[in-house]
């Protein structure tokens, strides 16, 4: 090899060498994160596990929160075409039409406006207890989704307290094998599965209960909204109130005379 080709390989490796040596920096740096965070060789493999499932979950409470947070937009529960369609056929006396068309609607309004239609035949008390009665049982199965985010929220510290006491149970097995002496690294496992099991299960329960307090209000108050929007539509159903005559009585009672005292 010429001197010129030696002076270029070494130039270009001089060039590379900072590059080269921040990857295997980071190279080791993700290799410690992974071991200290996810799966440690040090320590015992039902904490691995117990780890691993906590990542688990936190996978499926972040899916699953996004996943409600488009169902349960407002114009999916209470879409303003379904509003502004029923509104319509009502103005034109198309009762009928109105109360099919509701029936093919899958959203909250329109399951309640279907309810509160259907009874249009018995009277408009009729059809606010159908309105009051639909608005609970739909709310009741929106909400019952939401409430895994809850389980989930308050199962995942159980979990990474089980993983707690585990490896701290470890740790101190460890400490009585060495009669007080214990290897380090051995009772560094066991303190560190304690201390990574608890870590993942609060980053599994605070997003869980997070999300299960934000969704839960939010479909509140979609519901409370579409019940307002139903009362409305069934507004010209409402019976007009009688007017009450004014019975004035003209004639006025004569004042009878009272007879004068003897003198």
């Amino acid at each position: 090899m010429s001197s010129k080709m030696k002076f270029t390989a070494a130039a270009l490796l001089a060039a590379l060498w900072p590059a080269m040596a921040s990857a295997q920096e980071e190279t080791a740096t993700t290799m410690n994160w992974f071991q200290a965070f996810i799966w440690s060789t040090s320590s015992p493999m039902l904490g691995n596990l117990i780890t691993v499932l906590l990542l688990l979950m936190s996978a499926v409470v972040m899916g699953f929160s996004l996943m409600l947070v488009f169902k349960f937009r407002k114009n999916q529960v209470i879409p303003e075409e379904t509003r502004d369609e029923i509104e319509a056929l009502l103005a034109e006396k198309k009762y009928r039409e109105a109360i099919e068309f509701a029936e093919e609607e899958e959203s909250y309004l329109g399951k309640v406006a279907s309810a509160a239609l259907s009874e249009a035949a018995n009277g408009y008390a009729a059809m606010e207890r159908a309105v009051e009665e639909a608005g609970d049982n739909e709310a009741v199965k929106m909400l019952r989704p939401i409430e895994y985010l809850n389980v989930l929220g308050n199962i995942s510290p159980m979990i990474g307290l089980f993983g707690t006491v585990f490896g701290m149970i470890v740790a101190f097995q460890k400490l009585v094998e060495g009669g007080g002496g214990a290897d380090p690294t051995e009772l560094a496992g066991g303190i560190s599965t304690a201390l990574v099991t608890t870590f993942w299960g609060l980053v599994v329960a605070i997003p869980a209960l997070a999300a299960y307090s934000l969704i839960r209000n939010k479909v509140d108050a979609h519901c409370a909204e579409g019940l307002i929007i139903v009362e409305e539509l069934i507004t010209p159903f409402k019976p007009s109130g009688k007017k009450k005559k004014s019975s004035s009585s003209s004639s006025s009672t004569p004042s009878s005379s009272r007879p004068s005292k003897p003198e």
